[in-house]
């Protein structure tokens, strides 16, 4: 059986639109602890598979490697120990509580700046010099690293619309109106169109070549949203398993999931939900021995079922799951590519790999969904019809710009009604203050 692994890098829009001021930290975060370290466990095990890139967080680590980005966090941790004031210690209190010592700010402050850094980079063992230092240059290189996996055929990478937003939507709201009547009359299949456009012209400027596969914002999709990710010049979609049954009108079938299909001309992978839900969200739980050990007896009996020319497809978020796991999620990576690339019976591939020598043949009209199945994530909720409503005027009102494009995307409408975090509504409603005033 082939194996592709499929991981998700994606934030959404941290810069305010007016004070160019990142509201919260976590591209920085991320990109010197979580994607630095995914892109070395494939190195160091050659493990092929794939990462999903998302425009809107590559513009914005772009911001940091060339120090555009004005972080006032990061700025916290960049202080010299002698001019920390309380204000530093209440940031590094809200974002991580455990690591601050109620004595020491400059303990704190170490504490917090070797949470940034991968386990793998031994943070504690550098001084907070070695440590700025070391961020600058994972930051100044991390792009050509992309791409160096990718010349060694270990990666492939695939995008998503540029600033996230859920496709189907954006071409007719109406598809989610069954979850909540209320929704406003919204569709701009023309505004989906700029993000597939947008995001592959930027992502040719920014490695040089166009990708092949998008993973659509949250996996939402629909036939009309196939067509137009084909038009746009890809040939390759994924998302969720739940919706090939719905498309099939058929109960789970092993010998149905682990192959590709097409919709609308556009090849179509299925990801496993059991398995990559296992990583994403529950085997942080459980000693990584056993936590990889349950992820074979899983994947063994579901290959003795199915053909030796079977994909099995496991897609998940590539960086959040990891801080849930002890050591940052290494002992069960470094333990499952490694049993994975020592098996007779698995066959690491990437899905264009694959594609180049198994085609698809059987077609379907896709049903619009999600991963998670419906879009009730982000439409049900009277804080999620209002954003939808506050978008819908704007829209109609004004012509289409860029900062209405950031407001189109899928995080304000996930968190809205449902967090205390009020950047979230606070950059919402700058972007479509803006785009009101000047589009």
């Amino acid at each position: 059986m082939y194996l592709s692994f499929i991981w998700h890098f994606h934030q959404p829009i941290y810069r305010h639109p007016e004070t160019g001021r990142f509201l919260l930290p976590w591209v920085n975060y991320h990109t010197t602890k979580n994607y630095w370290q995914m892109l070395r466990l494939i190195e160091n095990y050659e493990f092929s598979c794939a990462i999903n890139l998302v425009p809107c967080l590559l513009e914005q680590m772009e911001d940091y490697a060339e120090n555009r980005a004005e972080d006032v966090f990061f700025g916290s941790l960049t202080k010299s120990p002698e001019k920390l004031k309380e204000e530093d210690l209440h940031q590094w209190r809200r974002f991580f509580p455990s690591l601050v010592e109620e004595k020491s700010l400059a303990a704190s402050q170490k504490n917090v700046l070797n949470s940034f850094f991968s386990p793998l980079l031994e943070p504690e063992k550098k001084t907070r010099e070695e440590l700025l230092n070391l961020r600058q240059k994972i930051f100044r290189e991390i792009f050509s690293y992309f791409s160096a996996l990718k010349n060694k055929n270990l990666l492939e990478i695939t995008i998503t619309p540029y600033y996230h937003p859920l496709l189907p939507l954006l071409i007719d709201l109406g598809v989610a109106r069954k979850e909540a009547p209320e929704l406003p009359d919204f569709s701009y299949p023309e505004d989906a169109d700029w993000h597939l456009r947008e995001a592959r012209q930027y992502f040719e400027r920014l490695f040089g070549f166009c990708p092949d596969g998008v993973w659509p914002s949250e996996g939402a999709i629909s036939a009309p949203t196939c067509q137009r990710i084909k038009k746009a010049g890809f040939n390759l979609a994924f998302t969720d398993e739940h919706l090939l049954w719905q498309s099939l009108d058929h109960r789970p079938d092993p010998l149905l999931l682990y192959q590709p299909y097409e919709c609308s001309g556009l090849k179509v992978l299925f990801r496993d939900r059991e398995l990559s839900d296992l990583i994403g969200f529950e085997y942080h739980r459980w000693p990584a021995e056993r936590a990889v050990a349950d992820f074979f007896r899983r994947l063994e009996a579901k290959a003795s079922i199915s053909s030796e020319e079977a994909i099995l497809t496991i897609i998940l978020d590539g960086e959040n799951p990891w801080g849930a796991y002890p050591n940052n999620g290494l002992d069960f990576l470094s333990r499952l590519f490694e049993k994975l690339k020592n098996s007779q019976h698995f066959i690491p591939i990437t899905p264009s790999q694959y594609l180049r020598s198994h085609h698809p043949y059987n077609r379907l009209n896709l049903v619009a969904g999600t991963w998670m199945n419906s879009f009730f994530k982000w439409v049900g909720h009277p804080e999620k019809v209002k954003a939808w409503e506050r978008l819908a005027e704007v829209r109609q009102k004004k012509a289409f710009s860029r900062y209405l494009a950031v407001a189109e995307g899928s995080d304000w409408f996930w968190w809205a009604g449902e967090t205390q975090e009020s950047e979230f509504d606070q950059l919402f409603s700058a972007y479509l203050n803006l785009a009101e005033r000047e589009g």
